[in-house]
């Protein structure tokens, strides 16, 4: 049975699963406007997902049919995923941030084999193991990557304006970090329950009620620009913040109240981390060597293949943040490239 839940004034959500991870679901959120309902985020592409999603729309009194567009908060399978499924079932139009929409553009025109070559050069960089970047090379012992052929949006998201839904006002607030794409939405009506704030935020994966989310490095394998997506998280923080919404509407977990008191938390968890992982640059150490020594929800020993790749990415992202603040430097000459504390 889908699990639907009223939030009122013509918002529901929809809680459709996603296979063998540990969030256990994405909240899909259907929002009534004079055109008929619009979806923000989809879902994952899978038959169970896709089940439930056609499910839970029926029970909210419509059906994948008759959605008329779909809002994406960014470009991750988990979010995005069902989105082309749903545009050819209602012809509904797929909107997402130019950041993003390159991303999955740039996913959608690359080979495999190409990704597996870029993927191997920047973990060989950051220090991982042979033993680690080796199936990386060899194509007997390559997975297929998930999400290789996601949908192209067909309108763009522009931060600051008005969504065009009729009887609506949704503004996107861009809030990069988790993905260079990424937006919240932020309802600037009157809140049904009448809680102080200003309005209702579709915060995607930024704001999360117990979660920090993960800090991702999606670059162009012919771009040499050194991005900080940490530093753009942070700043990205404080613009939600200013907004003040009455009630914070997440992607994962569940919704909550005060974005104010929820970001200062991550502000606080970010700097003290950064503290952290300064302390341990008293030697230099490679980024692989950083992840492998951070804290994370479980030993390093029990972090799956796929979730290095993604620690170490988080590990380069906090590095590129201590560079820049001036708390930590590159060690001239080694190869891979080592950190110290400056």
């Amino acid at each position: 049975m889908t699990q639907v839940h009223d939030h009122g004034g013509g918002v529901r959500s929809l809680q459709v699963p996603i296979p063998d991870n540990p969030l256990g679901h994405t909240l899909v959120y259907v929002v009534d406007t004079d055109r008929g309902p619009v979806l923000v985020d989809t879902g994952w592409d899978d038959p169970a997902s896709w089940d439930t999603l056609c499910q839970g729309l029926v029970a909210c009194g419509t059906s994948v049919g008759e959605i008329t567009g779909v809002v994406i908060t960014h470009h991750h399978p988990d979010h995005h995923g069902l989105s082309g499924k749903v545009r050819e079932a209602s012809g509904a139009w797929l909107a997402m941030h130019a950041a993003d929409a390159a991303v999955v553009r740039r996913t959608r025109e690359t080979r495999p084999e190409r990704w597996f070559t870029y993927m191997a050069a920047k973990l060989t960089a950051a220090g991982a193991p042979v033993e680690h970047v080796a199936p990386l090379r060899a194509p007997h012992g390559r997975r297929t990557l998930p999400g290789l052929s996601p949908a192209l949006p067909d309108r763009e998201i522009v931060p600051g304006e008005l969504l065009d839904l009729p009887g609506r006002r949704l503004r996107a607030i861009w809030t990069p970090g988790h993905t260079p794409g990424h937006v919240c939405l932020h309802l600037e009506e009157d809140h049904p329950a009448e809680l102080p704030g200003r309005g209702r935020l579709f915060s995607g994966d930024h704001l999360l009620p117990e979660i920090s989310p993960h800090i991702g490095l999606y670059e162009d394998p012919d771009d040499t620009t050194v991005t900080d997506p940490l530093g753009d998280y942070l700043d990205s923080l404080e613009r939600v913040a200013r907004l003040g919404p009455a009630e914070v509407l997440p992607a994962h977990q569940y919704p909550f109240t005060d974005a104010s008191a929820r970001v200062r938390e991550l502000l606080t968890h970010h700097e003290s981390r950064l503290g952290d992982l300064r302390s341990l640059l008293t030697t230099p150490l490679t980024p692989w060597q950083l992840a492998e020594r951070m804290e994370w929800n479980r030993p390093w020993a029990q972090i799956p293949y796929s979730s290095r790749n993604i620690a170490v990415a988080e590990a380069e992202a906090h590095l590129r943040r201590l560079v820049k603040q001036g708390r930590a430097e590159a060690v001239p000459g080694t190869d891979p490239v080592t950190y110290v504390a400056a």
